[in-house]
C-alpha cells in the first residue's frame, strides 16, 4: 500500500515538475496581445476631444452607440507547410499579416484576434465599392499550401465558425468571399480546390443555376463581373478570379455562352 501511495506520489510530482518547465510557446506574444489590448481600451474610454475654439461648458457625450461590426468574411488557405508555421508568421511584428482565425488541417481553429479589432489579411483589395476590406472583414485562414486538398476536419470547423459569425454579426449572405475575389490579378486563394458550391449548400455564399437562364441580348460581361463585385481594371484578372470561384474547372481568360448563363443568374442574385 505505501509502494502505491509513494508511486502516486511520485507521479504527481513528476507532472507539477513537467507542467513547471513546460511553457506555452506562445506565452510571450499571448502577453504582448493583451498589452495592445489594453492600450485600445484606454483609447476607447477617453472622453471626446473639445474641438471647437470655443469649448461648450459643460461635456455631453451621446449614449447611442455600439462597436463597428464586421459585414465580410474573407476565406484565404495560409500557402504555407503547418499551421505551426502560420501561427510564427502571425505572431512576429516583422510578418505584417494577420487573421482572426486559422483552421488546422486537423480542425483545431485558432482564434487569434477578436472579431471587432481589425486584422491584417486583406491587402490591397476591392470588392464593390469597398476598398477598405480590413476594416470591415473576417479574415479566416485555412492551413494549406494551395497545392493539396481541404480535410473533412477542416471543412466541418470551417462552417461552425461561419455559423458563428454569420448569426452573431448577421453577415449577408453574399458577403461570404475568398482572397482571390477581392484581389484579382494578385491572390488565387482559396483556389481551385475550395468547395465553394458546398458553403453556398448552407447559404454561405452565392451559387448559380443556370436552368432556364436566358443571357439577354447585348450581355456586358464586365459589366456583370462588376455587379457581382469583382474590380475590372484587369479585364483577364478579373475572369481568373471569377473562374477560380465559380468555374474550378476551367483555367482560361476567355468568357463562353455557358459562363454567360452563371453571369447572368449572379447578378440578378447579387
Amino acid at each position: 500500500m505505501s509502494n502505491s501511495l509513494s508511486a502516486a506520489a511520485m507521479l504527481a510530482v513528476l507532472t507539477l515538475f513537467y507542467a513547471a518547465c513546460t511553457v506555452h510557446p506562445y506565452a510571450r506574444t499571448n502577453k504582448m496581445y493583451r498589452k495592445q489590448s489594453r492600450v485600445l481600451l484606454k483609447e476607447i474610454r477617453r472622453r471626446p476631444e473639445q474641438d471647437s475654439l470655443m469649448p461648450p461648458k459643460e461635456h455631453t457625450e451621446t449614449i447611442n452607440f455600439n462597436l463597428r461590426k464586421p459585414n465580410y468574411v474573407i476565406i484565404h488557405y495560409t500557402a504555407q507547410n503547418s499551421c505551426e508555421q502560420t501561427l510564427r508568421t502571425f505572431t512576429v511584428t516583422h510578418s505584417q499579416v494577420s487573421a482572426h482565425y486559422v483552421i488546422c488541417k486537423d480542425g483545431t481553429v485558432h482564434h487569434m484576434l477578436n472579431d471587432y479589432l481589425r486584422a491584417w489579411h486583406a491587402g490591397n483589395s476591392r470588392w464593390g465599392n469597398s476598398s477598405d476590406i480590413n476594416s470591415s472583414s473576417i479574415g479566416i485562414e485555412i492551413d494549406n499550401n494551395g497545392l493539396e486538398p481541404y480535410t473533412n476536419f477542416q471543412i466541418y470547423s470551417l462552417l461552425r465558425v461561419l455559423e458563428k459569425l454569420k448569426t452573431r454579426y448577421n453577415i449577408p449572405e453574399a458577403n461570404f468571399i475568398g482572397h482571390s475575389d477581392i484581389a484579382p490579378g494578385r491572390k488565387i486563394d482559396p483556389g481551385r480546390a475550395f468547395p465553394w458550391a458546398l458553403l453556398a449548400a448552407s447559404r454561405y455564399g452565392l451559387w448559380y443555376d443556370t436552368t432556364g437562364v436566358e443571357v439577354p441580348p447585348g450581355f456586358n460581361a464586365m459589366q456583370a463581373l462588376r455587379i457581382i463585385g469583382y474590380s475590372v481594371q484587369d479585364t483577364a484578372s478579373a475572369i481568373r478570379s471569377f473562374k477560380l470561384h465559380f468555374v474550378q474547372n476551367d483555367s482560361t481568360e476567355v468568357l463562353n455562352e455557358q459562363d454567360h448563363k452563371i453571369l447572368t443568374d449572379l447578378m440578378r442574385k447579387y
